[in-house]
């Protein structure tokens, strides 16, 4: 497709505008006639049609590049809210994984393919639009609940094959349509003419899904209409509104399916029907809303006793309700965490250090929340804790629904970004203790490993101070390797421990090793990690912490995995591609092992 030669410049003789013989002036015979204002006169009649015909030329051209800038923005800003909601059901990144792809095929294909639609279609393609756009809702809806099936290797492609594609294929096409009458300089050489409204199309688009990108997941949750579903049936609207059409008629199952029947959309009883279907295998949606960090839930099993906390297809932890209160555990001041590996982050007052730290002078920082296990622990040590959680709505849950004290002082921000300032703050805060326990999602956030970040802390944490850093990874993968090398790089004394040994027979059948670990470090570098055994007051009367709250499978040098290739090194903030690119397999091992933790239906009823 090649956009049209450079019309003929307004006002010039091919120029619309009045004819010769309506452009003489009627000449009366009484009047005082010259030629001078005979002449003055049909200059004064061209100089108006050249500027009706300006004008009607840039409202043309405006209305052409307007058009396509609008469809560009909208199919920019689907391509965001397309992965979230796809990241619930498959973590964000497997979902991610053939979304540029798609992306750039729906391109190509309704880019070369625009006149064939033209000629193909009783009707402008622009008006299928506002169609495709209100069912990819239902889509996704049905295609979520056999997400199993699919797999987070193949779920995302086939969903987003059903739904983004077709819209980006017929927007595509829609603008090459629009910019074949967009008028090119006559002076550039064909090739750039013709190329020019590719590339530039292309740029746009960049540029609007990175900046409408971040605006929809910074607002994302603050109404009806910036959740997931909420801001797709915004966007079908957007469509209808660019294009109407008798079509729209249509519509109508979509949209009642959506406003009534998908329980995806946090209207009404959506959250009552959410829970019917989950009553056959034994659980209950609590609460959720839809945040920063992703869709946060909590979910209960009354059978079972337990509560997790849920982020998209993760989880941030949980603990036993059912003994809340009761029996032996009735006055506890903390509650039972139903994975060990919290209890073992609390062995960071078990270290010994050169000066005792006595519990009612220490001061601490935790970094990344969760449900609040290890700050319940350590406020109810009688430490002055602060917490670090980018996530507002997680805090919230954990003071709502979890046994988070109130007696902590929370920080609702990033944590580079805080870190970095207190460090840099001479005369700042600094503590005793330092727990570095972020969420994952089946990979490393990266910016809270880097060597710049992790520098930070070590100047935040006072001289006799100890750090406990929770690394949750796949073993079988050069990742955990790359991060234990630089964290030993800041901090000169350090042991590392699983949460439980490797199971050998998944390691050599499956060749998987997901686990968690702790990092038990001092700024002491003629030191070696000690624990002191807990007494009953470290064991705050909890068997969770009887069990696993001394450190007990050691991680040696040589259950690490290196890379083929892979030089020996510490992980910088500019140089991140070393981990990016094995968080695609270390992902999807966390995701098989998550739908062997909670059912399918608890996953798939978001």
């Amino acid at each position: 497709m090649a956009p049209k030669q450079r019309k003929p410049t307004p006002g010039s003789s091919s120029a619309s505008g009045s004819s010769p013989a309506k452009a003489i002036p009627h000449i009366d015979p009484n009047s005082s006639f010259t030629p001078e204002s005979f002449e003055k006169e049909l200059e004064s009649l061209a100089q108006k049609a050249q500027s009706e015909t300006t004008l009607h030329y840039l409202t043309e051209q405006s209305i052409i590049y307007l058009k396509s800038a609008a469809l560009l923005s909208l199919i920019a800003l689907y391509s965001t809210v397309s992965q979230l909601n796809l990241s619930p059901t498959y973590g964000s990144i497997p979902s991610s994984k053939w979304h540029s792809k798609l992306i750039m095929a729906g391109c190509f294909a309704g880019w070369s393919t625009n006149l064939t639609l033209n000629r193909v279609l009783p009707f402008k393609p622009e008006k299928l639009l506002p169609l495709l756009a209100v069912y990819v809702p239902v889509v996704q809806f049905f295609l979520g609940k056999v997400s199993s099936t699919l797999t987070a290797q193949w779920g995302p492609l086939i969903t987003e094959g059903l739904t983004l594609l077709p819209l980006v294929t017929i927007s595509a096409a829609c603008v090459a349509t629009y910019l074949e009458g967009a008028d090119l300089p006559g002076f550039l050489p064909s090739w750039i003419r013709d190329a020019l409204p590719g590339l530039g199309g292309y740029g746009f688009y960049k540029l609007s899904e990175k900046i409408l990108g971040r605006l929809a997941e910074e607002h994302i949750g603050q109404s009806v209409l910036n959740t997931r579903v909420g801001m797709e049936l915004a966007l079908a609207g957007s469509y209808a509104a660019l294009a109407p059409s008798k079509l729209l008629v249509f519509a109508l199952p979509a949209l009642l399916h959506t406003a009534l029947l998908n329980t995806h959309f946090p209207t009404g009883n959506a959250l009552a029907n959410l829970n019917k279907g989950l009553e056959s295998v034994g659980y209950v949606v609590l609460d959720r809303k839809e945040s920063l960090t992703g869709y946060v839930s909590v979910v209960d099993s009354p059978k079972e006793g337990y509560r997790v906390m849920r982020c998209d297809h993760s989880l941030l932890g949980g603990e036993w309700v059912k003994f809340l209160n009761q029996g032996q555990f009735k006055g506890n001041q903390v509650a039972e965490p139903i994975y060990g590996v919290f209890a073992m982050l609390e062995a960071v007052r078990l270290v010994k250090t050169p000066e005792k730290i006595k519990d009612h002078e220490a001061k601490a920082l935790v970094i990344g929340l969760g449900i609040g296990t290890t700050p319940a622990a350590l406020v109810a040590h009688g430490i002055d804790t602060t917490v670090v959680e980018i996530d507002p709505v997680v805090h919230e849950f954990a003071l709502e629904y979890f046994q988070l004290p109130k007696n902590h002082t929370a920080v609702i921000e990033d944590a580079v970004t805080y870190t970095s300032r207190l460090a840099a703050d001479e005369k700042g805060q600094r503590f005793d203790y330092i727990v570095h326990d972020v969420f994952t999602g089946g990979a490393e956030p990266i910016p809270l490993f880097t060597l710049e970040f992790l520098q930070n802390l070590n100047a935040l944490l006072k001289p006799n101070g100890v750090i406990a850093i929770n690394y949750a990874g796949d073993f079988a993968l050069p990742p955990p390797r790359i991060v234990t090398n630089t964290i030993r790089s800041v901090f000169p004394a350090c042991r590392a421990f699983r949460e439980h040994p490797r199971d050998m027979e998944d390691f050599t059948k499956n060749q998987r090793d997901f686990t968690n670990m702790v990092m038990f470090c001092t700024k002491d570098p003629s030191g070696e990690v000690k624990f002191r055994h807990p007494n009953n007051r470290d064991l705050l009367n909890s068997p969770s912490r009887q069990a696993f709250l001394y450190p007990q499978h050691e991680v040696k040098e040589e259950d690490f995995v290196k890379a083929e290739g892979e030089a020996e090194g510490v992980l910088r903030a500019n140089d991140t591609e070393r981990l990016v690119k094995w968080h695609e397999s270390s992902a999807m091992g966390h995701w098989g092992i998550m739908r062997t933790v909670l059912p399918d239906a608890v996953w798939e009823e978001w």
